[in-house]
This record gives structure tokens, sequence and C-alpha cells, in this order.
């Protein structure tokens, strides 16, 4: 039987192409943990945490993890229990690693994504077929822009269409004269067949504030407004008073919020991320009760390198609940012909190419595991130590 024999850490930085403030702050992006799972015939699969210290769920309910956090846990708490384990039993590691301790879900997430690799180098099939098969072979990419300048903002916005871009995601809930004002410029810089999302990250301090704000956009045809209060009885309140639809984001973490989000009729959609479950075994339950309940749904990444975005690909292409424009990067190397702004968080990465680019979508990796190649060299330039 082969068996996990090694697993390792390590942390990498990518300088980023420009900031990309949120409500919540977003200042920590760009540090990540990357994982090594390696098997006693010398096989390796790979994994990320895509860490954050200033994000997390309603009301301190989940919470973020530094790069120094998510490595401990890997290395004392997580590694243990999975080390001698037949790496093809995904869901038995799984229950394993919430056994040895609760929460850390980006840390859990990083070994779960790098078994799904191992797994499927192993079997010699990509990881989408490991969680069910292909429903696509692309996914559509939506270019977000953070709270920057109304100058900078149309700029991006502009430049991201050009590239192919045909949904842009705009971040507000800091100031509610800004944010209306910045929408409606950019509908007009973009045109009318160019959809618009708007994420407020929780920024709204009360209904009221953020009913009012989503009534004076309403008339630029929005595809839907994400999480623009804290909560799920309030995000029911805005659901109720408004007319374009709701996207639950930091209310929805694990398949029971899913199930709580739907009882209180409180959302018509939810991002579903391979963090926030805890890889993606989990998330594909997240998927699965969205898609039990009729909730439309994207994955939304937090700027990952080509190892994390793989994963995002691989979960997006398995899950025919997972039809939205996804919030991910478009990986790329330096000086390879790709896009100059659309999707670009990072002018550099750590894996040997990036994403194939099509008509505004990524085409998911083909290869064996992830389908992605790690480039060793890269990485000791961008570890950190």
């Amino acid at each position: 039987m082969t068996a996990i024999a090694s697993i390792s850490t390590m942390t990498v930085h990518l300088p980023p192409r420009r900031p990309h403030p949120m409500a919540f702050g977003g200042g920590g992006m760009g540090r990540y943990v990357i994982v090594t799972v390696q098997a006693d015939d010398g096989t390796c699969g790979y994994g990320e945490a895509t860490t954050l210290v200033d994000w997390g769920g309603d009301y301190g309910r989940y919470y973020g993890e530094s790069a120094e956090i998510s490595s401990l846990v890997i290395n004392t708490l997580l590694a243990p229990v999975l080390l001698g384990r037949n790496p093809l039993d995904i869901e038995a590691a799984v229950a394993a690693m919430d056994r040895a301790v609760k929460g850390y879900p980006y840390a859990k997430a990083a070994l779960d994504i790098a078994i799904h690799d191992l797994a499927g180098k192993l079997l010699g099939v990509p990881v989408y077929q490991l969680l069910g098969g292909k429903a696509r072979d692309a996914v559509p990419v939506a270019h977000s822009i953070g709270i920057l300048d109304d100058e900078t903002v149309l700029y991006e916005a502009s430049a991201a269409v050009e590239e192919g871009a045909m949904t842009i995601k705009l971040k507000i809930g800091l100031d509610r004269d800004r944010d209306i004002r910045v929408v409606k410029a950019v509908r007009r810089e973009v045109g009318p067949s160019v959809e618009i999302v708007a994420d407020a990250n929780q920024g709204y301090a009360t209904t009221k504030e953020a009913i009012s704000v989503v009534h004076k956009i309403e008339d630029c045809n929005l595809r839907y407004v994400e999480q623009p209060v804290e909560g799920i009885d309030r995000l029911r309140e805005v659901r109720q008073a408004v007319a374009t639809a709701v996207v639950a984001d930091e209310s929805a973490w694990s398949a029971r919020d899913v199930l709580e989000i739907v009882r209180a009729e409180a959302a018509d959609g939810v991002s579903i991320y391979t963090t926030k479950p805890g890889g993606l075994a989990r998330a594909k339950q997240v998927a699965a009760v969205a898609q039990a309940a009729g909730l439309f749904a994207n994955v939304n990444g937090s700027g990952e390198t080509g190892v994390g975005n793989a994963a995002n690909l691989h979960l997006a292409v398995s899950s025919t609940a997972i039809g939205e424009p996804c919030v991910i990067p478009v990986t790329r190397r330096s000086g390879e012909p790709s896009t100059q702004i659309f999707g670009a968080m990072y002018n550099d990465d750590i894996v040997v190419s990036g994403m194939t680019l099509k008509e505004g979508c990524i085409v998911v990796p083909d290869g064996p595991g992830l389908g992605i190649e790690i480039d060793l060299e890269q990485v000791e330039r961008l570890r950190v130590r």
C-alpha cells in the first residue's frame, strides 16, 4: 500500500501587482504556506494555505490565520495524524484532521489540496475526476477591483474589459457616497453588456444603510450584491428589501452555514472557497447543499498562487452549481504573453507556466493531480525565511 511518508511546509511571498483594499482590510494578501505531501514512492502532492489574518465569518464565528499559525498547526497537529495513511483514502484523511484539532480551515485546506494532488498523480487522473468529473471545460473569470481612487477603478475596469473580461467585481462598503458614484461611473464606462457585481464584505454598519445604497445602484443592473452586512438575519432583511440578488460570502463557510442561509431565506447565492470549509472535500459538500437548495454559486479566491488557483479551477469545473464567474487570478509567469490587467494579481508565480485563458475563461489543467508543475528555483527566490 502506498503511504504518506513526509509532510513539509514553506512560506512564500508574491508581491502584488497593485493594492487590493477591501472593507475589512485585506493588507495581508500575498503570503502563502506551500505544503508538500510526499508518498513513500517519492511522488509529491502540493497544496496551499492562502492565509489572511484580518478576515473571518459572522461575529467571530470563524477567523483567519497567519502563515505562521497555519504552518505550526500543520507541522505539530495535522501532519502526525496523516503520516502513514493511504493518500487515496481522502475522506478518512480529512476526518482525521477534524478529529485532531477544531477549526484552522486554512491549514486543513492546504493538506486537503496536497492530498488530492498526490492522489490524482498516483492514479494518473486530474483532481476534478476525484471530485465527481468535469461539468465544464473552463471557468469564467470576474475581474475584481479593490477600494481604490475613482480614476484607477475606471482604468482597471476598462482595461480588463479590453483584455476579455465580461464581469467586473467592485469592492464597496466603506463610503456609501463613493460606492454609489463608482458603481455608476463603471457602468457608464463599460457599457450595458458587461456584468457588474458589488461586494461590500460586511462593510455597511446597518441594514438601513445597505438597503439605501443598493436601491441607489439598482439602475446599474447589477448581477448581484455580495455580503452587504454582517449576519444571516440582517442579510435576510436586505434581501427582502431589494430587487437585486444577494450573495452570502462571510456568512457561508460550511455546508451547515448554507443550510442556515436556506432556512432563513437570506440569500440567492453563495460564494464557495477551498479555504473556508477546509479543503476540496468539504467545499464539495457546500456546493452540494447549494445545488440542492437551488442557490447559484461561484468560487471566490483570495489571490492564490498557481497552486491554490489550480485547486479553485478543479473545484469550479467539477460542480454544476458553480456557474457564476469566479473571482480567481489569471495565473501567469513573468515574461509570458498574457493579460496585463485582467485577473492579474501578481507579476510572477511559483508554477512553471501560467493558465490558459480563452474568451474570458481559464481552461482547467488536464494533467494528473492539479495539473501544475512547481518551479522549485522560483520557490527558493520567493521563500520567506
